[in-house]
């Protein structure tokens, strides 16, 4: 991707330092709501378990909480896929008996 197609943004994660990131117009969007979940996630899981924890616990627990979102999706999009590539075969198997 050329460089003229990037836009550079900054990100806020928690009360961490903020990130420059060059990311292309199209995917802006993405990052910035990734952005708000994680801040929208951390902000009500500091208070909650912020008495007990610290600033940097609270951030391992989101982190934590969305690779295991990712995880689940992945397996749950391996299986779609699986069904879909049966699906498929089936599908050339009776085309073919025609």
């Amino acid at each position: 991707m050329s460089d003229e197609n990037k836009r550079n943004i900054w990100i806020r994660l928690a009360d961490t330092q903020p990130i420059s990131l060059s990311v292309s117009a199209a995917d802006e969007t993405t990052f910035l709501e990734a952005e708000r979940l994680v801040n929208t996630l951390y902000e009500k899981w500091m208070l909650r378990f912020g008495g007990n924890s610290t600033p940097h616990d609270v951030l391992a627990r989101v982190a934590f909480q969305f690779a295991r979102l990712y995880v689940e999706t992945y397996g749950e999009n391996h299986a779609v896929n699986d069904y879909l590539t049966e699906f498929e075969r089936q599908l050339d198997d009776l085309v073919v008996k025609l």
